[in-house]
């Protein structure tokens, strides 16, 4: 009990955190332990979507700050890169606070899904910490260099309003109808065309970074143009249907 989990169902993998009594934060042995995680889902080719969540009434409270400095396997940096380059779509799933690294673990997942309850803020610079490259890049791209400052330089708490206004959020729904949207939003995703979806989403996240590979995105083109799926995609168009994509 209290080492992230990992489910595979068909095309969902789930990844929980599970401390709850400690705000779901995380140590270096959940670092290490989410990165595998990660690894097995991105080499599982059935799975289509990840989601994050958590128990409790935290979403996440990012690194303990207490372990700070010592030696690890694996950095929290490592961790939200890797998420962000995931084959399959993520989605995080925030039904309580979001606070310190975790705003940068929601941040590099592609759908942020966040309750009434939900709000965040980033503590570095209170806490006298230098934020890493890579999560001030993700602030910057996602949520442009004035709320990057003002969240970063002021450690101001925001409310879910307010990060959906920010453009945090994807989603903000009631409590209550968290679990309804999140299940329709992952149905959704498992629905869609996957070598067109995951081709999609790849490159999207290259483009956000600058470093789009043109050479393959025209290969992932050209093997779209010619799949099973595109075709499987016209017919069920035309026959007014929906269609069953198989991935090839």
């Amino acid at each position: 009990m209290g080492t992230p989990e990992l489910t595979i169902d068909g095309h969902l993998a789930v990844i929980k955190l599970r401390r709850p009594d400690q705000a779901n934060r995380l140590g270096p042995d959940d670092l290490q332990t989410i990165f595998k995680h990660l690894q097995t889902v991105n080499d599982a080719p059935e799975v289509r979507v990840l989601r994050i969540e958590s128990e409790g009434k935290y979403f996440c409270s990012g690194f303990d700050i207490k372990k700070l400095g010592g030696e690890r396997v694996v950095d929290f940096e490592d961790v939200v890169d890797r998420l962000e380059t995931l084959r399959p779509v993520t989605i995080a799933v925030l039904h309580g606070g979001v606070y310190g690294g975790a705003t940068d673990l929601a941040l590099a997942c592609d759908f942020r899904v966040g309750s009434d309850k939900t709000n965040m803020f980033m503590p570095a610079a209170r806490l006298g910490l230098h934020y890493y490259e890579s999560g001030m890049e993700r602030y910057v791209q996602r949520l442009g260099i004035n709320t990057a400052k003002r969240l970063f330089l002021t450690a101001e708490q925001i409310d879910a309003q307010e990060m959906l206004n920010v453009g945090y959020l994807t989603h903000l729904v009631e409590s209550e109808s968290l679990g309804e949207k999140v299940a329709n939003l992952t149905a959704t995703l498992i629905a869609m065309a996957p070598l067109a979806c995951l081709g999609m989403k790849k490159h999207l996240t290259r483009i956000s970074q600058g470093k789009l590979d043109r050479q393959d995105l025209e290969k992932d083109i050209k093997v779209v143009m010619a799949s099973e799926d595109l075709q499987e995609g016209r017919t069920a168009w035309s026959e007014k249907r929906k269609p069953v994509f198989k991935g090839r």
